[in-house]
């Protein structure tokens, strides 16, 4: 009798396998965005970048400076060298020769008005150039000479006709000045008026008669006061010298 022999049942049991993804053919889960860029590095600027530019200014010539001539260093000298009282004898020294000069203009105004008189009988005086004039005060001041400022008193007149060209002697006008040998004149002013304005002095007063070669001439004169002062024409002048000094530089 045979003898058969059987193996045991065979179990088997399925197997599971885990499944493996490659990282080129995994694919992102649905809905899922990408991942946000790394932000970019903020650029710094040093201080030296952001200052405004700077403007560069030519600088401006420098002013004229004035010098002015003092004589303090001649006090400041004397102190040092010979102490405090030569400084202080210096400095009364200038102030007496500033109080000396106010004194002497205060005489020599005081003797112009002692010496200034009004003439009682007036006489035509006649001058070889033909300009006739009437002493109406004798002045007592001094005479003025070339260059000297002289200030008067005008009024001016056509003969004959009685126009008013000129005239300083009303309240509301100022006196006229005149510096003695320039050049042009005052409107009002002639050649005659500075001929006789020589031989005056401060305080005088005179009438004068200006011939037409000595005024005007030929061609007249349009002074701007509405008065047209014709061809030829003969002037009539009151005068009176206010003042006579040196002019300033």
């Amino acid at each position: 009798m045979a003898t058969s022999f059987s193996s045991p049942p065979f179990l088997s049991y399925p197997l599971t396998r885990t499944p493996r993804f490659s990282s080129s053919s995994q694919t992102p889960p649905p809905n899922s965005q990408p991942p946000n860029p790394p932000p970019s590095p903020k650029l710094t600027t040093t201080s030296s970048e952001q200052q405004p530019p700077v403007t560069v200014r030519e600088p401006k010539p420098p002013k004229p400076t004035t010098t002015v001539e003092t004589t303090d260093w001649i006090a400041s000298s004397l102190t040092r060298r010979f102490g405090l009282g030569a400084g202080l004898a210096w400095a009364a020294f200038l102030a007496v020769g500033v109080i000396s000069e106010q004194i002497k203009t205060r005489i020599e105004v005081s003797e112009q008005e002692a010496n200034t008189r009004d003439v009682e009988k007036q006489e035509e005086v006649v001058l070889p150039n033909g300009i006739r004039y009437y002493e109406l005060r004798i002045g007592g001041g001094a005479s003025p000479r070339n260059g000297d400022l002289v200030v008067l008193d005008l009024k001016g007149k056509i003969e004959g006709r009685g126009e008013v060209f000129i005239d300083t002697f009303d309240g509301d006008k100022k006196p006229l000045a005149l510096v003695m040998g320039s050049r042009p004149y005052t409107k009002g002013m002639c050649e005659g008026i500075e001929y006789i304005v020589r031989s005056m002095k401060a305080g005088g007063k005179r009438r004068v008669i200006v011939p037409p070669n000595l005024g005007f001439g030929e061609n007249g004169a349009d002074l701007g006061t509405g008065v047209q002062i014709p061809p030829f024409a003969t002037l009539e002048y009151i005068v009176e010298v206010d003042k006579v000094s040196i002019a300033p530089a």
